[in-house]
């Protein structure tokens, strides 16, 4: 776990407000992330640059870094607090030692379908967790939808028992590592910008990705079957800094709080327009066979990893996982 001193604080709201010296210039705002520019986070990030650019002109400068040619996963949040960058976008699963409710987001069939994401991350309980690390420094201004994640190995996926014995790459996550231990497979922290080679060489035999990341990662070239499981989530929370952020002047901040509204509709619009086009794009290569599930093979994954909410429900807080239970059936 990050633990953030007092004085790497002091030093984030001094790096934070640096910017703001010479009315002269416009304030940089360093956005990094782990993905390609292909893939829905990625379109977001050069969409928001265009906006803040052509609406703030002089006021604002935006680089986005794709790819983790900044900072990777391990370092993108540590960099935030520290003032190294004013923007990234982690995923949902990435918030664990920040805000314990988050892990909701990783619970695994917790959604039916994308739409009830986005009831939930609406409401009430979804805009509370947006502000819910704000006393640790960071503020979220939004939810990036990316998709709902499909297995990936080099071994043919139907049942949970076909899962047994097989490393599969997960994010740091608690949640993530005890889905796959219910499914008696083993788990491995690894970033992503290492999956490939991962994947390639053995260290690990597959992974969780919507078909955006599979297809533009090319992780469908070592991995020989794709169960479309649609099992979990993988969206992410765009955050900032949040000295950086309050510091801001009034009419800046207010705007690109607008800008970020319209490009979070358009990259939640058009995230599942792309996950289906990298699907077909997938299935043309012929390098990966996509295994449909039945709804009786889908229900039997379902019970096998269903004590994982039991197990987390505490920290999550029951309250949360009705209501997101309860944004599947309106």
């Amino acid at each position: 776990m990050l633990k953030v001193t007092a004085k790497v604080l002091v030093c984030a709201v001094s790096m934070g407000l640096a910017g703001f010296a010479n009315a002269d210039e416009p304030i940089v705002i360093k956005f990094s992330h782990v993905v390609a520019e292909h893939t829905p986070k990625g379109q977001g990030a050069l969409m928001f640059k265009k906006l803040a650019e052509e609406r703030l002109p002089g006021k604002v400068k935006v680089e986005v870094y794709p790819n983790s040619s900044l900072f990777g996963d391990g370092k993108e949040m540590e960099a935030l607090l520290l003032g190294d960058v004013q923007l990234i976008a982690p995923s949902l699963a990435k918030f664990e030692h920040y805000s314990k409710p988050i892990q909701i987001f990783d619970l695994p069939f917790l959604f039916d379908d994308m739409a009830a994401v986005d009831r939930f991350q609406k409401g009430p309980v979804g805009q509370e967790l947006l502000t819910s690390m704000e006393d640790k420094g960071i503020t979220g201004l939004g939810y990036w939808h990316n998709g709902l994640k499909q297995l990936s190995a080099n071994k043919a996926l139907h049942v949970p028992k076909d899962a047994r014995g097989l490393k599969f790459r997960v994010q740091a996550s608690a949640v993530l590592d005890e889905q796959f231990k219910a499914l008696r497979a083993n788990p491995r922290k690894m970033s992503f910008a290492e999956v490939y080679q991962g994947l390639q060489t053995g260290v690990v035999n597959g992974a969780e990705n919507p078909y955006s990341n599979i297809y533009s990662q090319k992780l469908y070239e070592v991995q020989k079957y794709i169960t479309e499981s649609n099992h979990g989530l993988l969206d992410y929370m765009v955050i900032t800094n949040t000295s950086f952020w309050n510091g801001l002047p009034e009419d800046v901040r207010t705007e690109l709080a607008n800008i970020m509204d319209e490009v979070t509709t358009e990259v939640n619009l058009h995230a599942e327009e792309l996950n289906q086009r990298d699907k077909q794009s997938i299935i043309e290569s012929g390098k990966s066979e996509i295994i449909t599930l039945t709804k009786e093979q889908r229900d039997e994954w379902r019970e096998q990893v269903k004590p994982v909410w039991k197990k987390f429900e505490k920290e999550i807080g029951p309250e949360r996982i009705a209501a997101a239970e309860a944004a599947n059936q309106q």
